[in-house]
């Protein structure tokens, strides 16, 4: 029996992929929720915040990101 993995963080090339928009956008953005959400420089930002933040609907991110 094989173990699916799945992520729990997201990546600014995975909001590249994502979004359609430039690598420097997606790394903003991360700074932007990161400040959001009162986290500091070194914590991550889960795939359910990012879908939190953005109104986007988790699963449709996790196929973008893992598929």
């Amino acid at each position: 029996m094989k173990i699916e993995q799945k992520r729990v963080c997201i990546y600014p090339k995975d909001i590249q992929r994502i979004t359609g928009k430039s690598y420097k956008y997606s790394r903003l953005l991360l700074i932007d929720i990161r400040k959001k959400l009162n986290k500091e420089e070194h914590q991550f930002i889960s795939i359910e915040e990012f879908c939190s933040y953005t109104g986007l609907k988790l699963e449709q991110v996790q196929l973008l990101i893992i598929g």
